[in-house]
Protein backbone atom coordinates (compact mmCIF):
# COMPACT_ATOMS: atom_id res chain seq x y z
CA UNK A 1 0.00 0.00 0.00
CA UNK A 2 1.40 3.38 -0.96
CA UNK A 3 1.97 5.96 1.77
CA UNK A 4 -0.47 8.40 0.20
CA UNK A 5 -3.13 5.70 0.05
CA UNK A 6 -2.56 4.84 3.71
CA UNK A 7 -2.82 8.52 4.69
CA UNK A 8 -6.05 8.91 2.71
CA UNK A 9 -7.57 5.79 4.29
CA UNK A 10 -6.54 6.94 7.78
CA UNK A 11 -8.05 10.38 7.13
CA UNK A 12 -11.36 8.83 6.05
CA UNK A 13 -11.45 6.54 9.07
CA UNK A 14 -10.57 9.47 11.37
CA UNK A 15 -13.32 11.65 9.90
CA UNK A 16 -15.99 8.93 10.22
CA UNK A 17 -14.95 8.20 13.81
CA UNK A 18 -15.06 11.93 14.61
CA UNK A 19 -18.71 12.11 13.60
CA UNK A 20 -19.42 9.01 15.68
CA UNK A 21 -17.65 10.46 18.76
CA UNK A 22 -19.02 14.03 18.61
CA UNK A 23 -22.40 13.35 20.27
CA UNK A 24 -20.94 11.46 23.26
CA UNK A 25 -21.40 13.27 26.57
CA UNK A 26 -23.08 16.34 25.09
CA UNK A 27 -25.53 18.19 27.29
CA UNK A 28 -27.49 20.88 25.50
CA UNK A 29 -28.30 24.24 27.05
CA UNK A 30 -31.97 23.45 27.48
CA UNK A 31 -30.98 20.42 29.63
CA UNK A 32 -28.83 22.56 31.92
CA UNK A 33 -29.77 25.19 34.46
CA UNK A 34 -27.93 28.06 32.77
CA UNK A 35 -29.34 29.16 29.43
CA UNK A 36 -27.48 31.85 27.48
CA UNK A 37 -29.95 34.23 25.88
CA UNK A 38 -29.67 34.55 22.11
CA UNK A 39 -28.15 31.11 21.56
CA UNK A 40 -29.68 27.94 20.21
CA UNK A 41 -31.16 25.78 22.99
CA UNK A 42 -29.58 22.70 21.38
CA UNK A 43 -26.06 24.16 21.59
CA UNK A 44 -23.78 22.21 23.92
CA UNK A 45 -22.92 23.63 27.33
CA UNK A 46 -19.32 22.39 27.11
CA UNK A 47 -18.14 20.87 23.84
CA UNK A 48 -14.91 19.24 25.22
CA UNK A 49 -13.42 19.13 21.72
CA UNK A 50 -9.86 18.36 22.86
CA UNK A 51 -11.03 15.20 24.60
CA UNK A 52 -13.14 14.19 21.62
CA UNK A 53 -10.26 14.76 19.19
CA UNK A 54 -7.99 12.63 21.39
CA UNK A 55 -10.56 9.81 21.52
CA UNK A 56 -11.10 10.11 17.76
CA UNK A 57 -7.38 9.82 17.05
CA UNK A 58 -6.99 6.82 19.35
CA UNK A 59 -9.96 4.93 17.97
CA UNK A 60 -9.09 5.74 14.34
CA UNK A 61 -5.49 4.62 14.89
CA UNK A 62 -6.68 1.33 16.40
CA UNK A 63 -9.11 0.68 13.52
CA UNK A 64 -6.48 1.58 10.93
CA UNK A 65 -3.88 -0.67 12.61
CA UNK A 66 -6.29 -3.61 12.58
CA UNK A 67 -7.20 -3.06 8.93
CA UNK A 68 -3.53 -2.61 7.96
CA UNK A 69 -2.60 -5.84 9.76
CA UNK A 70 -5.38 -7.70 7.94
CA UNK A 71 -4.18 -6.25 4.61
CA UNK A 72 -0.49 -7.02 5.25
CA UNK A 73 -1.10 -10.59 6.46
CA UNK A 74 -3.38 -11.38 3.48
CA UNK A 75 -6.15 -12.66 5.73
CA UNK A 76 -8.54 -11.21 3.18
CA UNK A 77 -7.41 -11.46 -0.42
CA UNK A 78 -8.04 -8.01 -1.91
CA UNK A 79 -8.08 -9.29 -5.51
CA UNK A 80 -10.70 -11.92 -4.68
CA UNK A 81 -12.69 -9.31 -2.77
CA UNK A 82 -12.66 -6.98 -5.78
CA UNK A 83 -13.82 -9.81 -8.05
CA UNK A 84 -16.65 -10.51 -5.63
CA UNK A 85 -17.69 -6.83 -5.46
CA UNK A 86 -17.39 -6.11 -9.19
CA UNK A 87 -20.73 -6.41 -11.03
CA UNK A 88 -20.98 -8.96 -13.82
CA UNK A 89 -20.28 -7.76 -17.37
Amino acid sequence: MAVTTAIAIYFLIWWIVLFAVLPFGVRSQHEGEDYAQGTDPGAPIVARMAVKLAWTTGIATLIFAILAAIYKSHIIDVAALMNWIRPPH
